[in-house]
């Protein structure tokens, strides 16, 4: 793990970045076609998984925290 992870917040719930993102530590990188990869927290896993743009499937996860 890096300083990166541990400073950086949530791009809950779907990835894009507005004023209602959660803002919650990043537990998870979910893997995207062309897009960097989306990072998010445990409660927007599913939510991001299922709805967010560009996601590959089979879903590439990984856990950085």
């Amino acid at each position: 793990m890096t300083d990166r992870y541990s400073a950086a917040s949530c791009q809950g719930p779907y990835g894009e970045n507005g004023p209602e993102d959660c803002g919650d530590p990043v537990r998870f990188e979910v893997a995207r076609h062309l897009r960097v990869p989306l990072r998010v927290c445990p409660v927007h896993l599913g939510p991001s998984l299922l709805l967010a743009t560009g996601v590959l499937w089979p879903p590439g996860i990984v856990l950085v925290r």
